[in-house]
């Protein structure tokens, strides 16, 4: 079911900042900046060779990384996103072994223009599971 490794999420408080340590101090291309309000965040990512990193600060104080930051100030690692080929029979294979999707339950539509879903950590080792649709 799963495919490649699509990116790793870090929440950061202050998303300038955490873009210029990888642009100034990596040398690493650093896309612009890109408002999600439906999920609560504006992004950035950082291109690698055979990945992404995506950083995302809180957008609004209802934002699931602002309570992401309460608990861990300096931001950290939030989740990993994996590519499905078919995410729909991955929603289905998933929840017919009892994981939970989070959210409304539903299939959304993600950074990439793509439709994704969020699995439960507790269902996957305390992890933060995305899926994205190749």
């Amino acid at each position: 079911m799963l495919g490649n490794l699509n990116h790793v999420a870090i929440a950061v408080p202050d998303l300038q900042a955490a873009s210029a340590i990888y642009a100034n101090k990596l040398g690493a291309k650093v896309s612009a900046p890109l408002a999600l309000p439906e999920h609560g965040v504006t992004t950035v990512f950082i291109e690698l060779p055979n990945t992404k990193l995506e950083l995302m600060e809180p957008l609004g104080e209802n934002s699931p990384i602002a309570k992401f930051l309460e608990r861990n100030p300096e931001g950290g690692v939030h989740h990993l996103c994996f590519e499905v080929d078919d995410i729909e029979q991955a929603q289905i294979a998933l929840q017919a072994q009892g994981v939970r999707i989070l959210g409304s339950g539903g299939i959304r539509m993600g950074a990439h223009d793509k439709p994704v879903l969020f699995l439960h950590p507790k269902d996957f080792c305390a992890t933060l599971i995305e899926l994205e649709q190749k």
